[in-house]
């Protein structure tokens, strides 16, 4: 069921899932891209009364804001005490969200071809074998569904922006979330999802300034990017 996590970044995330929900602490970045990445889904695939599996849910930032918006949705994790968070997040909110403590792997052959919608957000970098995850999104996709995927360009500025001023010196994330040898390329990316049978529809850089907050979209996808994903019918 673990093979495909790594326990190191599973104690990590475990060991700061007290502070999952302080929108401006350690994970205070996250709170402030999650509307970005809520709208470009819903760009492609309104989600009101859809079924929707988030994969790597965390503490259930994206989870919640899905469900919110009137999706059908469950959030699957391995770290047990954020999970925990997450759960008791939704008692507090009253937010309705099926979390699951399963892989991604087991949990789509379990549930193959069941949601109209799947998410993989900033979790494939913290992976051993990001196709694998990939490939679960698409077994558990309905056909002509759509499939999200987030994660982190791998070049110099990313390691600068995103390890050394993020984590070192600004302290947006938590130290030691990030390991550069771990990113991914877009092209990286794509071609694992085209293993998957997946097309691409589109992608787009997530621009965060942390000196002024500014957040948004961008062509670049140099640091932070979004894919969207269908799954032929």
């Amino acid at each position: 069921m673990t093979r495909n996590a790594d326990p190191q970044e599973l104690d990590n995330f475990n060991r700061l899932s007290s502070t999952w929900w302080d929108t401006e602490g350690e994970f205070g970045a996250l709170h402030k891209i999650n509307p970005i990445r809520l709208e470009f889904i819903k760009h492609f695939q309104p989600i009101k009364n859809q079924t929707v599996l988030d994969i790597g849910c965390g503490g259930g930032i994206l989870s919640e804001s899905l469900a919110l918006a009137g999706a059908n949705t469950t959030g699957i994790d391995l770290a047990e005490e954020v999970l925990t968070i997450a759960k008791l997040h939704c008692l507090e909110t009253g937010i309705q969200v099926n979390y699951q403590l399963i892989a991604a792997e087991t949990f789509a052959e379990q549930n193959p071809e069941q949601f109209d919608v799947v998410t993989c957000m900033e979790m494939l970098e913290h992976v051993p074998d990001p196709a694998a995850i990939i490939k679960a999104a698409a077994l558990a996709c309905k056909p002509g569904g759509w499939i999200f995927f987030s994660t982190l360009n791998r070049n110099y500025k990313s390691y600068l922006l995103a390890i050394f001023a993020a984590e070192q010196l600004l302290n947006l994330v938590p130290k030691g979330t990030h390991t550069h040898e771990k990113f991914i390329k877009p092209s990286e990316l794509d071609a694992m999802a085209r293993q998957a049978d997946l097309v691409l529809m589109d992608g787009r850089g997530i621009h965060f300034n942390p000196l002024t907050q500014h957040v948004g979209l961008s062509f670049k996808m140099d640091v932070n990017y979004l894919m969207a994903y269908q799954k032929p019918l």
